[in-house]
Order: C-alpha cells, then structure tokens, then sequence
C-alpha cells in the first residue's frame, strides 16, 4: 500500500503543476491589468502602473513569474485578494465550511436518491418502474445545474413556499441548493448501480444463497447490495470533486457565502492571485479526495491489487 500512495502521490504532482500553469497562462492573457485592479479606481498615471507592475514582478518574463509564483506556492504563501488585500489562504478557510456543508449534503443526497433508485430499478429489471426509475436518472444526468436550481426555487420558494430561496444559516436553506446540486450525480450514481445489481444478481453465490433458504430480503441486502456497491466506491472521489466543482454555480443561484461564489466574485472583479489560489486548492482537494477512494477501495475489497 505503501508503494502505492507513493506512485499515485508522484502521478499528483504533474497533475496539479499543469493545472497551476494553464490557470496562471490563462489569468495572463484574459483583458485587465493586475496592477490597474490593485490601484482601484483612483486615477493611475503610466508611471504609477509602471512602479506597481514592477513591485508585483508583472514586468518580468511569465516563465520567471511563474517560478516565483510557485516557489511562493511551496511556500505556503497563496498571496493576497488585490481587492480585499486578505491573503488568499485565508480567504479560502473563511468560506470553506459552507462549501463543505453543502457539498456533504449533496453527496448523501445524491447517494440515497442514486442507490435507492438503480436497486429499485435493477430488482424490477425490464418493468414499468424499471423504465420510470431510469428515465428519472435521465432527467437528473441532463438537467443543468443552474436550470434545476432556478426550477427548484420557482417550485419549492416561490410556488410552494416551502423554503427561502436564497442564504444560509439554517437546514431549511441547505435543502433545495443540497437537491439542485446532487440531482446529476444522482442520476448518474442510478445508472450505475442498477448495471452492477444485474451483475451481481447472476453471479453463482446469490444462487447459492437462495438455494441455502436465506430469505429473499437478506440475499439482497447482505450479498446483492453490498457486492453491488463496491464498484460505486471508485467513482464516489469524482463525484465528490464534481459536486465540489458545481457549488460554484449552485452557491451563485442561491447566495452562499462559500468558495464557489467566491470564486465567481473573484473572475467578475479581476482578482487573479484570488483565482490563482482557490483554482489550485480546488486542484489539491480533488487529488487528495481521489487517492483517499483509492485507498479506502483498496481496504474493501481484497481482490484488488495495485501493482
């Protein structure tokens, strides 16, 4: 196992210096001057943008820019917001337990909703409740998020009255941005487990286990189930790192105070040692989130080996 987190480790790191440079090339040739956003909107004269551009390095070759920028990165030092002027470590931690929380509450969501749905439609196979459960999973997979999202409030808000539409603070307004955000995982978390049910279904052992007398709800939870699971485990790290990478629009639509909305507040006013940083954060946590399922896929099921 040891070798193992040391290889996927070492694939890592490519990974996350490649994301670093595509942001950091993209930030430098999007419209806007950093220098120009850091000054703000008090009259700036060439000399004054020259001196800032200079003490921001902006007047150095990108490639030495970039290796500056990293060494700061390894460093520990994310920079600091050229609008709030708070380092950007911080920022990030400030906004960080709201994005968690909903991302969470997505997942569990989108776990309960996707399991429930692909058994229901695996131990139906080829009825009407098959057909209804997997055209659901359809609608969900091909549901944008910012459309679900909008549909959600005119229904359950505006509509209904069920929940506010917008904020944080308590579990009524976690529900329909935690739902908009978890509806395509849980469509595709559907299709996925019903394939694996009918799989496991044939095999040789749930046979055994119903010749053996067992009742037919033990065979299924105890032997179907859990085996059918196991394949789920490897696309739970993508999954979470989709629902992470979706709460930016979702925390937009529904005014959260978390990194996803941050990290449109930061593209719209120019804030690019903003971007730079969360985008990279993002980066790491979706790298560690996957060697993490790895890891915990490794554990369950002894017949894989990672050589």
């Amino acid at each position: 196992m040891t070798r193992f987190l040391t290889r996927r480790l070492l694939q890592a790191i490519p990974t996350v210096v490649l994301v670093t440079m595509l942001v950091f090339l993209m930030l430098h040739l999007t419209p806007g001057d950093p220098a120009q956003v850091l000054l703000g909107d008090q009259r700036s004269t060439p000399e004054m943008l020259e001196r800032v551009r200079a003490d921001m390095g902006l007047d150095r070759p990108l490639v030495e820019q970039y290796l500056t920028y990293m060494g700061s990165v390894l460093g520990g030092d994310l920079g600091r917001s050229l609008i709030t002027n708070i380092p950007v470590g911080e920022s990030i931690l400030l906004r960080l337990p709201h994005t968690i929380e909903l991302t969470i509450a997505a997942m569990l969501l989108a776990m309960v909703l996707g399991i429930g749905l692909g058994v229901l439609a695996a131990l139906r196979h080829n009825t009407v409740v098959d057909t209804a459960a997997m055209t659901l999973a359809l609608i969900g997979i091909s549901m944008p998020v910012y459309w679900s999202s909008l549909l959600l409030i005119m229904l359950f808000s505006v509509g209904l009255g069920w929940f506010p539409p917008i904020g944080q603070g308590s579990l009524d307004r976690l529900v329909l941005p935690a739902f908009a955000l978890a509806l395509v995982s849980a469509g595709a978390l559907a299709r996925l487990v019903r394939s694996s049910m009918l799989e496991v279904l044939n095999q040789d052992y749930i046979v055994t286990a119903r010749s053996k007398g067992l009742a037919q709800r033990r065979v299924i939870a105890w032997h179907a189930v859990r085996n059918a699971l196991i394949p789920v485990i490897t696309i739970l790290g993508l999954t979470f790192g989709n629902l992470l990478g979706g709460a930016v629009l979702t925390e937009t639509i529904f005014a959260r105070l978390g990194i996803g909305a941050m990290y449109v507040e930061a593209v719209l006013q120019k804030d690019f040692t903003l971007v730079q940083g969360t985008t990279l954060f993002i980066a790491l946590a979706y790298v560690v989130i996957n060697i993490t399922i790895d890891l915990i896929y490794l554990v369950i099921d002894p017949r894989i080996r990672y050589d």
